[in-house]
């Protein structure tokens, strides 16, 4: 498997990690109640009243776990996902169509320029020899091309510009 494939596959698969643990996140809320109570007393005697107030504060804290509950308007009308997720699936998805493109558009692995005439030359020995080896003898040759000949048949093999061998039977004349 070409490395960029299996890098485009661990990629997707980051991702898809990402976003499951995402999806399943809780926020975690703190919540704090205090309770305050006032204790009045009130001592009357003939002669003097005295107000006495006691207060008694009280504070507990527990911690809740509330879903998260920080919408907008996007992501009412998008049925839950939040925003930030389809940014992130449009993003992968951008990359992986771009790495599809440069791997089936570079040929040859060259890069898809033109590959150098002592190449095409290698290349062109190469095809040659091994057709040579089926019992083809080599009629003429030139620095791109070559025709091959076995019991009347003839056989072009041709090295073009980026460097693809191609052979085609040529009619006898």
């Amino acid at each position: 498997m070409p490395r960029a494939l299996r890098a485009v596959g661990l990629v997707t698969l980051l991702l898809a990690g990402v976003l499951a643990a995402a999806a399943m996140a809780q926020d975690t809320t703190t919540v704090t109640t205090t309770e305050t109570s006032t204790e009045v007393q009130t001592t009357t005697e003939p002669a003097t009243t005295e107000v006495q107030t006691t207060t008694v504060q009280q504070t507990t804290t527990r911690k809740v776990l509330v879903p998260a509950t920080n919408t907008t308007a996007a992501e009412e009308s998008g049925g839950g996902t939040p925003t930030w997720v389809w940014v992130l699936l449009a993003l992968a998805g951008v990359g992986l169509v771009v790495l599809a493109i440069v791997a089936f558009t570079r040929r040859g692995g060259g890069g898809g320029g033109d590959v150098p005439p002592a190449e095409r030359r290698r290349q062109l020995e190469a095809a040659v020899n091994s057709w040579a080896v089926q019992g083809w003898a080599i009629q003429s040759q030139t620095g791109d091309s070559a025709v091959l000949e076995r019991r009347g048949e003839l056989l072009l093999v041709s090295v073009d510009s980026l460097g693809h061998v191609a052979t085609r039977p040529l009619s006898p004349s």
